[in-house]
C-alpha cells in the first residue's frame, strides 16, 4: 500500500499510531494488509494534507465527521431512525467543516490580498523607474526563488 500510494511503510505505522488508519490483518510474519477502503483513506489523508494544508490533528477531526457522517447515512439506509434527525444532525457536522475549511481560505485569502499589494508596490516602483517587467508565471506548487533585498 505504502508504495501504491507513494508513502513510506513508517508514514503509514504513524497514520496506524494517530488513529487515522486501522490494518484489516496482518500477514503470517507481521506485516500490515490494509484494505480497499484503508487506501481510500490514506489517499483522502494525502489529498487533505495537499489541499488544506491541514496538520494530521486537523486532518483527524476531518476524518472523524466524514466517519460520522457515513454512520448517519447507513442509519438513514436501515431506516430505523428519526430521518429528520439525522438529517440535522449531518447538516450541524457538514457546517462544522464548512467553518473550518471557511476560516482557511478566509486566512489564504488574506495572503493573497498581501501579495497582490507587495506585486503592485513592486510593479508601481519598477514604472517609476522605467524598468520593463517580464510577466513572471511560476509553475503550479513551485515558488519562485526570490531575489535579495535591496535597500
Amino acid at each position: 500500500m505504502a508504495e501504491r500510494l507513494s508513502v513510506s511503510e513508517r508514514t503509514l505505522r504513524y497514520y496506524e499510531e494517530l488513529g487515522l488508519v486501522r490494518p484489516a490483518a496482518h500477514s503470517p510474519g507481521g506485516s500490515r494488509r490494509y484494505s480497499a477502503t484503508e487506501l481510500a483513506r490514506v489517499a483522502r489523508i494525502r489529498e487533505l494534507q495537499a489541499l488544506l494544508g491541514a496538520n494530521l490533528d486537523e486532518i483527524g477531526a476531518f476524518l472523524a465527521a466524514e466517519d460520522h457522517l457515513e454512520e448517519l447515512r447507513a442509519e438513514w439506509r436501515a431506516g430505523d431512525s428519526d430521518k429528520a434527525a439525522l438529517l440535522a444532525e449531518a447538516l450541524r457536522t457538514v457546517e462544522a467543516l464548512r467553518a473550518q475549511v471557511r476560516a482557511r481560505v478566509d486566512r489564504l485569502a488574506g495572503f493573497l490580498g498581501e501579495l497582490d499589494e507587495r506585486a503592485a508596490k513592486y510593479r508601481s516602483l519598477a514604472e517609476e523607474l522605467g524598468a520593463p517587467l517580464a510577466e513572471a508565471t511560476p509553475q503550479p506548487g513551485a515558488l519562485a526563488t526570490p531575489a535579495p533585498a535591496r535597500g
